[in-house]
C-alpha cells in the first residue's frame, strides 16, 4: 500500500526568513548565504543541503561534525564545530529555535487532523479497505486511510487521516489511532493511544513552548499492545515498536523510542524519549527509563526498576539507579540485616 505524508510542508524560505522567524543570526561571515533556500526541518544526521537542523545536546557532537545540512542551529560556543558547507545560525536558545522552525514549515502539526470536518460520519469515502475487513458500528475511520484484508476496527475506536493498517489485525473499542504505520497481525487493545503528540517543550524562563512532533508511529508485524496504553509519535524521527513485541496495559512510550523485535514491557512501564531497546529485552512491571539511553539485547530490567545509563546486552539489572542483579540483591540483604540489628550502629527496633 502507497502511503502519502502525514504532515503538509509549507517551505522552501530563505535563510534570512528562517533566521528572523527563530530569533536566530548569521555571522557576517556568512551573510551572502542569506538568499539560500530551505525546504525542511531534520535532524543532524538525516539533513541533507536543504534542510536546517539543529544542535543542542554534547552528546551529538559527533553528528554535528559529519552533518550534511545546509544550516544548523547552533550556540555560539560551538560554531567551530561546524562543518564547512553547513551555514551557522546562531541563537543562545538552539532547542526553542528549533520548536519556532518547525512551527514555521509544519503550522498544521500543532492541529493534526484526524476526520475531515465538513465530511460524512463514520468511514470517509476516500478511504481504502480490501477484502474483508470490519469496521463496527460507531467507529471513525478517517480520510485516505488504508487497512488490509481481514482486520477488523471495534466499535467507537478513531483511525486518523492517512493512517495505514496492514491485514488480519484487530484495533479494540475506543482506540485512537494517528499518524501511525501498522503492519499485519497486529492486536491492539481497547482504550490504546497511538501517535498522539510526544511531550516536547523548549523550556526555560520565558515559559514552556511547545516543539511540533511531526514524526510518526510505526508498528511492525505480530506486535500486541495492551489496553489504554500510549505510545507518542516521533518529533522528526519516527518511534518504532519492533516485530513480535508485547507490550502491556498502561505503558508509556515516549517520542523517538526504538523498541527492537520480541520485547516485553510488562504494564505501568514508562519509557522516556529517544530511548533505544535491542532485541528481547525484558522491562518488568513499573520499570522506566530515563531519555537518550540504550538496552542491550536480552538485557532484563526487573520490576520497578529504573536505569539512569546504557544496559549492556544480556545484562539483568534491577533497582533505582539499576545496577547489576545481584549486586542489588546483596545490597537488599545487607539493609535487611541492618533494619533488624544486626549490623552496624546498634541499629534496632
Amino acid at each position: 500500500m502507497d502511503h502519502l505524508e502525514f504532515y503538509d510542508c509549507v517551505g522552501p524560505f530563505n535563510l534570512q526568513e528562517v533566521a528572523e522567524a527563530v530569533g536566530a543570526e548569521l555571522s557576517p561571515v556568512d551573510a551572502e548565504a542569506a538568499a539560500n533556500e530551505i525546504s525542511n526541518v531534520r535532524t543532524l544526521s538525516d539533513a541533507g543541503v536543504g534542510d536546517l537542523a539543529f544542535f543542542d545536546n554534547k552528546k551529538y557532537m559527533a553528528q554535528l561534525e559529519a552533518t550534511r545540512a545546509g544550516s544548523c542551529l547552533v550556540h555560539r560556543a560551538f560554531v567551530e564545530r561546524v562543518p564547512e558547507g553547513t551555514v551557522p545560525l546562531v541563537t543562545a536558545k538552539p532547542y526553542r529555535a528549533f520548536a519556532l522552525a518547525l512551527a514555521k514549515f509544519y503550522p498544521e502539526a500543532m492541529w493534526p487532523s484526524v476526520a475531515d470536518p465538513e465530511g460524512p460520519a463514520g468511514v470517509h469515502p476516500t478511504a481504502k479497505f480490501e477484502d474483508g475487513v470490519v469496521v463496527e458500528p460507531g467507529a471513525i475511520v478517517g480520510p485516505e486511510v488504508q487497512i488490509g484484508a481481514g482486520s477488523r476496527i471495534a466499535a467507537g475506536a478513531v483511525i486518523g487521516r492517512r493512517v495505514t493498517i496492514g491485514r488480519k489485525c484487530y484495533v479494540g473499542a475506543l482506540a485512537t489511532l494517528q499518524h501511525t504505520l501498522v503492519g499485519d497481525r497486529v492486536i491492539i487493545h481497547t482504550g490504546a493511544r497511538l501517535g498522539q503528540d510526544g511531550f516536547g517543550f523548549a523550556m526555560d524562563q520565558e515559559g514552556h513552548l511547545k516543539v511540533p512532533q511531526i514524526g510518526r508511529v510505526i508498528v511492525q508485524n505480530d506486535v500486541e499492545i495492551g489496553a489504554n496504553s500510549t505510545i507518542d509519535r516521533g518529533a522528526l524521527k519516527d518511534t518504532i515498536i519492533g516485530e513480535g513485541t508485547k507490550i502491556d496495559n498502561l505503558v508509556q512510550i515516549g517520542h523517538n523510542v526504538v523498541i527492537g523485535r520480541h520485547c516485553i514491557i510488562v504494564a505501568h512501564t514508562g519509557i522516556s524519549g529517544s530511548t533505544h531497546l535491542g532485541d528481547f529485552v525484558v522491562m518488568g512491571g513499573q520499570s522506566g527509563t530515563v531519555g537518550h539511553i540504550s538496552i542491550g539485547t536480552g538485557a532484563q530490567v526487573a520490576g520497578a526498576s529504573h536505569p539512569k545509563e546504557d544496559v549492556p546486552a544480556g545484562a539483568r539489572v534491577g533497582g533505582t539507579p539499576a545496577r547489576p542483579l545481584r549486586q542489588w540483591g546483596r545490597e537488599l540483604a545487607v539493609i535487611a540485616k541492618l533494619a533488624k540489628g544486626g549490623g552496624d550502629g546498634g541499629m534496632k527496633d
